[in-house]
């Protein structure tokens, strides 16, 4: 487990993947969370804020980074429909195992239920249903052509938003890099409240199915 630990506090350090991998490393990271099971626990949104507060410092290029990082959030997730299409209802008979969970899946099939075509765009703001959405709508086949532009819209939407974010503040908090563990903590806990939230309705239906007529 040492070695995997190590690995795990080394994906967290969201700064120093930054300023190491530069953009390249941002959209391996993006296309894996957004295109792959195993991409799940990845931090999407504080990695393009903090690459944002980077950018406004001058070390990376921002419009570079702006456009090769929602195509690679666009290539992500054009590569888990398309498992999902393939793979059908057969997804979700798939054991768990340490990078597959059945029950992020169940969550982003409840939320793609509940919000319909929209789900491909709000999906992108919430950890772990970005993941999981593009096999969903591959498995629920939604015809292609809507996904994509769906699709398109929210990757460059998301990237964008989360990016520019970082960068503006950068150029308006002086030495805010310096302090860059409290920003991501504010993003890593305002990205969790659609997770809190989903789960907290999830609960309360499965205590109401029960309860005694």
């Amino acid at each position: 487990m040492g070695p995997l630990k190590d690995l795990i506090d080394q994906i967290y350090n969201v700064k120093q993947l930054v300023q190491w991998g530069g953009t390249l490393m941002v959209c391996g990271i993006v296309f894996v969370e957004t295109g792959l099971f195993i991409g799940f626990f990845l931090p999407g949104d504080s990695l393009l804020v903090t690459a944002g507060i980077i950018a406004a410092a001058g070390d990376l290029n921002l419009f570079l980074l702006l456009f090769l990082v929602s195509l690679c959030a666009i290539a992500g997730d054009q590569l888990g429909y398309w498992l999902g299409r393939r793979m059908g209802q057969g997804l979700y008979n798939r054991p768990n195992s340490r990078f597959f969970k059945r029950q992020h899946l169940e969550r982003a099939h409840a939320f793609y239920e509940h919000h319909g075509g929209k789900t491909v765009i709000l999906a992108r703001f919430v950890p772990i249903i970005r993941t999981f959405c593009p096999p969903v709508a591959g498995a629920a086949e939604m015809p292609y052509a809507r996904y994509l532009a769906y699709d398109v819209f929210g990757g460059f939407f998301w990237v964008c938003s989360m990016i520019l974010l970082g960068y503006f503040l950068g150029r308006a908090v002086p030495h805010i890099d310096r302090q860059i563990h409290w920003v991501i903590a504010v993003i890593v806990l305002l990205s969790l409240i659609p997770v809190a939230r989903q789960f907290y309705l999830a609960r309360r239906g499965r205590r109401a199915l029960s309860a005694p007529k």
